[in-house]
This record gives C-alpha cells, structure tokens and sequence, in this order.
C-alpha cells in the first residue's frame, strides 16, 4: 500500500470546493440570504424570522448588495486558477507550490462563504482541504513541480 499524498487530495478538494464556491455565489446572486439571520432575530407570526438589528451590516452587503457573493466568486475563479493552472503557470510561479498561499486563501474564501445561505458547504469543503494543506505542510511533503525547479535560482 502507497501513503496518502496529502497536497493532491487537498488539491482536488480545494477544487471542488472552489468550483461550489463561484456556483453559489451566482446562487447568493439570485437567491440572497444571510446565513446567520436566525441568530439574535425575532419570530413574528406574519412575516416569520426576521433578522436582529445588529445584523444590519450583514444584510447591507448580503442582501441588498451581493457584495460578499461577488467577493467569494472572484476569490473562487482565483482558487481555480491557482489549483488547475496552465502548464506555463505551473513552470514559472513560485506561489503555485506553495501551500501557506493556499491555506490563506482557502481560509478567505471559507470566511466568505459561510455569511450566504447557499456558500456553507463551499465554506466547509474549503476548511476541510485546509486540514489536508496544513497536514502537507506539517509533513514536509513537497510538489513534483518544485522538485523539477530546484536549483534554477529566480528561473523557476
């Protein structure tokens, strides 16, 4: 039996959750909803939950504004981007190998994600590849594309 490669399932994950992420965003574009609205509202009986005051933020940027769907939709096209890139891409740029930018990314477009209604499973998909980053990280696995680039001083 072979040991789990921590970077590609991490990848495919993160693949997966991007892709969720940008189609949900077009999802918060026409359904809009703060996830979060439940917490601290007021059940009325003709109108049903309607959100707390201190929500109002959140309601300005979600539903009114899809400002946090437009903002996790770029960040999910650049997720993209970064995961599956051209095979020029994959050559040339050190941030393609590594796994902190990533990580950091991922957190940002979780964080984005679990404010709309429909972002939530993008948001726990992302922490999840996340987990298996940080495990990559903490294992000193390395990307075959860095091992290709090594010793080429500011080529790679």
């Amino acid at each position: 039996m072979g040991n789990l490669v921590w970077h590609d399932l991490g990848r495919f994950i993160s693949i997966t959750a991007s892709i969720y992420a940008v189609w949900s965003g077009f999802f918060g574009i026409y359904y809009r909803k703060f996830f979060w609205d439940f917490v601290g509202g007021t059940l009325r009986d003709p109108g049903g939950l309607q959100p707390a005051p201190g929500a109002a933020v959140f309601i300005t940027l979600i539903v009114r504004a899809p400002i946090i769907q437009i903002l996790a939709m770029i960040l999910g096209m650049m997720m993209v981007a970064l995961e599956y890139p051209l095979p020029v891409v994959k050559a040339r740029l050190a941030i393609y190998r590594s796994f902190v930018v990533r990580i950091v990314l991922l957190f940002f477009q979780s964080f984005l994600c679990i404010l709309y209604y429909q972002g939530t499973n993008a948001s726990l998909w992302s922490l999840i590849a996340i987990g298996c980053y940080t495990r990559a990280q903490l294992l000193g696995e390395v990307m075959e594309e860095a091992k290709g680039n090594r010793g080429k001083g500011g080529q790679a």
